[in-house]
């Protein structure tokens, strides 16, 4: 295990995915090019999983 929470993954994930499209110029909030939708996929994916928790959370 790399000792990294999800939390931390989903924040990396997140500044992964700002980075890419502050720099590619074919990516918009419509349509992404293939690096950048696996990014965000992988975004949202981490996202879902730490909500998910919270909202498990007492």
């Amino acid at each position: 295990m790399s000792g990294r929470s999800l939390y931390d993954l989903y924040m990396a994930a997140a500044a992964a995915v700002r980075e890419h499209d502050a720099t590619c110029a074919t990516c918009s909030q419509a349509c992404r090019c293939p690096p950048g939708h696996r990014q965000f996929d992988e975004f949202v994916r981490l996202q879902d999983d730490y909500l998910a928790r919270q909202a498990k959370r007492p």
